[in-house]
C-alpha cells in the first residue's frame, strides 16, 4: 500500500498556509531590531533581546511535534496546531508595534516567535505525512515558494506604505512609525487567513492509514540500522549527560571567573540543563519508567544518522541567517550609509532599504524554488545544497565591500538562492529517513538546529562584535558568510536513505 500521488493544486492548498506564516516571520525578522533600536536599545544589546524567542522555540518545537504525532481530531492531526498558532501569532503581530517599552517589545517577540513555531513546526511533518517519497521534494519546494512570496510582500510592506501610500516613516523618539505599525496589522490578518485556507482546503490521512503506508515502506526497505541494546543505550545517555553537564559547568565558571559578558551564561547554563535532563531520564529508564518525558529525551538521543549529519549543516547555515537578520539593519545604516541616529530621515530610509533587500532575497527564493529540484535531479540534492549555500555565504561577505543601494540588492541574490535551498532540500533529505509515527517529533527536534544557532548568535555575536570588532556590526555579517560556506561543504558528507526504526526497547 502506497500513498497516492497528489495533484499540483492539492499540494498548493496544503502549502498555502506557509504564505501567512512567512508573512509574519518576515515582518518580525526585518523590523524587530528596528523596533528595539527605536525603543532605546543599543546595537550590542540587540542580540540578547532576541534570546527569549529561540529558547522558547527550543522547548515548544519537540513538544508540539510529539503531541501532533498523537493527535487525531475532526480537524485532523497537524491542522489544529496550524490554527492555534495562527490565532496567537496574529494577536502578537497586532501587539508588537504598539509596545510602549523595550522590555514589552522583547516579551511580545517571545510570544510571537513561540506562536509562529506552533503553526510552523507541524507543517514540515504535514508534507511527510501526505506525500509519497517521490513528491516530497516538490512539496518542500512548494513551501519554499510560498515562503518566498510571503516574505517578499511582508518585507516590502513598510516601504510600500511609506512610498506608495504616504504613511509617515518617522516618528517622535521612542515611537514606532505608522508605516511599520500598519505593516504588522496587515501581517496579522494575512497570517490567519492563509492558515485557514490550508486548514479547510486540505485533508490528512488517519493514523491507521499512515501505519499501513509505513508498513509497506518498511517491507520494501533493504537496509535497517542496528538498534543498540537497551542497557548500552541508557549508559550512553547517562555518559553524554555527564559530559554535557561538566562542560557547561566548567565554561560557566570560566565566564564568571573572568567577568565575561553575562549573555554567555545562557548558552552554557542551557548545556547544563540539557545534560541534567539526560541524566535524569537515564535513571528513570533504569527503573523502567516510560512516559512522554522519557520518550522525548530518549528519541532525541537516538536520532537517525542522516539527521545528525544534517544537524551541522543546519547549524552553520541558520547561524549565518540569524547574523543577517539581527545585524543587517545596523550594518547597512552604519557601515554603508554612515548613520546611527534613529530619528533622522537618512536612518529610516536606510532601514527601509533593508526591507527592500530582504524582499529581493525572498523574491529570488520564490523564483528559484522550483528550479532547485530540477538541478538536484540532474546532479544531487547534496551538490545543489552545497552550491546554493556557497553562493549565499559569498553574498553576505560582499556587503562589506558594497557602497551603493544596487550593490546591496545584488548581494542578496546569492542569499536568496541559499534561502530557497535551506527551506527545502534539508527536509527532503531528512524525511525519507523518518518513521511516520515520529515524523512530527523528529521534525521538531530537527528545528533545534535552527533554534540553537539563533541562541548561539544572540549570545556570542554581541560579545564578539563588542570585544573584538569595536562594535562594528558589519563583521557579524562576514562571520555569518563564512559560516554559510562551511555549512555548504559539510553537506557533502551527509548520507541518506536509511530508515530509522526505534523499538520500545530503547525507551
Amino acid at each position: 500500500m502506497q500513498k497516492p500521488k497528489l495533484s499540483f493544486w492539492e499540494i498548493w492548498n496544503m502549502s498555502f498556509g506557509f504564505l501567512g506564516i512567512q508573512f509574519g516571520f518576515a515582518l518580525q525578522n526585518a523590523n524587530t531590531s528596528r523596533i528595539f533600536e527605536t525603543l532605546g536599545a543599543q546595537v550590542e544589546d540587540i542580540p540578547i533581546l532576541w534570546i527569549a524567542a529561540p529558547v522558547t522555540g527550543l522547548v515548544v518545537q519537540p513538544i508540539i511535534g510529539y503531541f501532533s504525532d498523537r493527535t487525531w481530531t475532526k480537524l485532523g492531526r497537524r491542522r489544529p496546531y496550524f490554527l492555534i498558532g495562527a490565532i496567537l501569532s496574529s494577536i502578537a503581530l497586532f501587539m508588537m508595534p504598539n509596545s510602549p517599552s523595550l522590555w514589552i517589545a522583547a516579551g511580545t517577540l517571545w510570544i510571537m516567535d513561540a506562536s509562529i513555531n506552533i503553526s510552523m513546526e507541524p507543517f514540515r511533518a504535514f508534507v511527510g505525512d501526505n506525500l509519497p517519497d517521490r513528491q516530497r521534494t516538490l512539496g518542500f519546494a512548494m513551501q519554499s515558494f510560498f515562503i518566498g512570496i510571503g516574505a517578499v510582500v511582508g518585507s516590502l510592506l513598510p516601504y510600500i506604505f511609506t512610498n506608495w501610500i504616504g504613511l509617515e516613516n518617522t516618528a517622535a523618539e521612542g515611537v514606532i512609525p505608522s508605516s511599520v505599525k500598519w505593516s504588522f496589522y496587515v501581517g496579522g490578518v494575512v497570517f490567519l487567513l492563509a492558515v485557514l485556507w490550508t486548514v479547510f482546503k486540505s485533508k490528512e490521512y488517519s493514523p491507521k492509514e499512515l501505519e499501513a503506508f509505513e508498513a509497506a515502506s518498511n517491507a520494501k526497505a533493504s537496509l535497517q540500522p542496528k538498534i543498540e541494546n537497551r542497557e548500552k543505550n541508557i549508559k550512553n545517555q547517562q555518559t553524554i549527560g555527564l559530559v554535557m553537564t561538566a562542560i557547561g559547568a566548567i565554561i560557566s565558571y570560566y565566564i564568571y571567573a573572568n567577568s565575561l559578558t553575562k549573555e554567555l551564561y545562557i548558552l552554557f547554563v542551557g548545556l547544563i540543563v540539557l545534560g541534567t535532563l539526560f541524566i535524569i531520564v537515564a535513571q528513570l529508564r533504569k527503573q523502567n519508567i516510560r512516559n512522554g518525558f522519557t520518550i522525548i529525551m530518549t528519541d532525541m538521543l537516538n536520532m537517525p544518522e542522516t539527521m545528525k549529519q544534517l544537524a551541522w549543516v543546519q547549524f552553520f547555515s541558520w547561524f549565518a541567517l540569524f547574523s543577517m537578520w539581527i545585524y543587517t539593519t545596523a550594518s547597512v545604516t552604519g557601515h554603508v550609509f554612515g548613520t546611527t541616529d534613529t530619528t533622522t530621515v537618512l536612518y529610516n530610509d536606510s532601514a527601509d532599504w533593508v526591507t527592500v533587500m530582504f524582499t529581493v532575497y525572498n523574491g529570488v527564493a520564490a523564483a528559484v524554488a522550483f528550479l532547485l529540484p530540477v538541478l538536484a535531479k540532474r546532479t544531487s540534492n547534496k551538490f545543489t545544497h552545497m552550491l546554493a549555500l556557497v553562493m549565499g555565504g559569498l553574498g553576505l561577505i560582499s556587503i562589506y565591500f558594497v557602497t551603493t543601494k544596487v550593490g546591496l540588492l545584488l548581494a542578496m541574490v546569492g542569499v536568496g538562492v541559499a534561502w530557497a535551498s535551506i527551506l527545502s532540500i534539508p527536509y527532503a533529505l531528512l524525511s525519507g529517513s523518518l518513521p511516520s509515527a515520529k515524523m512530527g517529533y523528529y521534525m521538531g527536534v530537527f528545528n533545534f538546529f535552527i533554534v540553537i544557532p539563533q541562541i548561539v548568535a544572540a549570545t556570542i555575536l554581541g560579545f564578539l562584535v563588542k570585544e573584538y570588532f569595536n562594535s562594528e556590526p558589519i563583521y557579524a555579517l562576514i562571520i555569518g558568510g563564512f559560516a554559510m560556506i562551511l555549512s555548504g561543504l559539510l553537506t557533502l558528507r551527509v548520507k541518506t536513505n536509511k530508515k530509522l526504526n526505534i523499538s520500545d526497547a530503547t525507551n
